[in-house]
């Protein structure tokens, strides 16, 4: 399909600088632009790309000023990251979804699976699991018994959904991910570790999306949420009995500990680690490898660093910390006058 600068203009109630009548029918990154092409520019580090790119049309915000001539049509908007996203989904909903069970899907009997959903080959849905409607389960993803899915779901292959585990609707659950998998629950004893038994759930609410093989953990009881809007990275482990709030986001290689509560609309950067049975507040954000050991439960703060503090007092903590060798050699050069100075007191 094409789409003409005024069209787009007019959707995203934007202003036209140039050719309102340039059409575009993909999309491009500004670096890699062609003709018929649609590129963004939200970072300012790209701007260079604006003044040679090939794309048609250019999303910018509406505060950008070029400082040389532009031959793409651009189109000026409040937000050009949020705009060019409002279009992907536009233009993503515009596909035709697949539809229908594939002869090599495996359906139980007692099973219930909506008329309007795609069940791919090799694809597993078990006894008394339900299936909304819209959803789709691509090949080798694996829907166990009394597990429940919600409406207009992407269960990408190699998904598994253990048992009784809950999937709310809208939710995108990427290849290799495991809903529902035991929690680390083990009891020294004089042979070795015991296991207990984990016989709780994962609840999956709307609007999640679940990134390549990630982990979210069955509860011992009860249930580990994950809760409206969550976005997980790829790599992510949830451990059993969280509750992770709504909107929160956490990049690839997070790890939090079991029966930790996160607040909403928190923001965890790559490889942060965070302890057991802890509370961190709403809008709290964990700069890349912060180690939170400690409960953060009133949030709306910035962390840095393991044990993570304060990101003004780390970086200011992480120039002294390049200085320390210089630092240590000055406090023994200071010590040794010091004690030759005591020295000279004590002989007198």
């Amino acid at each position: 399909m094409k789409f003409t600068a005024q069209q787009i203009s007019e959707y995203l109630q934007g202003e036209i600088v140039g050719n309102p009548d340039a059409t575009v029918q993909t999309f491009a990154k500004i670096e890699e632009g062609v003709e018929g092409a649609l590129s963004f520019l939200a970072n300012p580090k790209y701007e260079n790309y604006l003044y040679e790119t090939a794309s048609s049309i250019v999303l910018v915000n509406r505060d950008f000023t070029p400082s040389r001539p532009v031959a793409a049509t651009m189109v000026r908007v409040d937000n050009a990251y949020e705009a060019v996203a409002r279009l992907l989904t536009l233009y993503e909903q515009s596909t035709a979804k697949r539809k229908g069970i594939h002869p090599l899907a495996c359906i139980a009997e007692t099973a219930h699976v909506a008329e309007d959903c795609y069940v791919g080959p090799f694809a597993y849905v078990g006894e008394h699991a339900e299936v909304g409607s819209g959803t789709q389960i691509y090949a080798h993803a694996v829907v166990e018994e009394r597990a429940k899915v919600g409406r207009d779901c992407l269960i990408y292959p190699g998904v598994s959904i253990y048992h009784d585990c809950v999937v709310g609707n809208r939710v995108i659950l990427h290849s290799g991910c495991v809903i529902g998998a035991d929690g680390f629950g083990f009891a020294p004893s004089a042979t070795g570790y015991e296991k207990i038994p984990q016989i709780g759930v994962v609840t999956i609410e709307d609007d999640v999306e679940v990134g390549a093989n990630t982990c979210v953990d069955r509860s011992t009881m009860g249930s580990t949420y994950v809760r409206r809007g969550v976005k997980l990275d790829n790599l992510v482990q949830v451990a059993h009995n969280c509750d992770v709030g709504s909107h929160t986001v956490m990049s690839a290689q997070v790890g939090v500990a079991g029966s930790t509560k996160v607040g909403q609309w928190c923001m965890f950067g790559g490889q942060v680690g965070i302890a057991g049975h802890i509370v961190i507040g709403d809008r709290t954000y964990c700069g890349a490898q912060s180690g939170v050991a400690g409960g953060l439960q009133k949030g709306h703060v910035t962390v840095q660093g393991s044990p993570a503090i304060e990101h003004k007092n780390f970086a200011r903590s992480s120039i002294l910390f390049k200085k320390l060798p210089e630092i240590y050699a000055e406090l023994n050069k200071l010590r040794e006058e010091v004690d030759a100075l005591q020295e000279k007191i004590a002989a007198k």
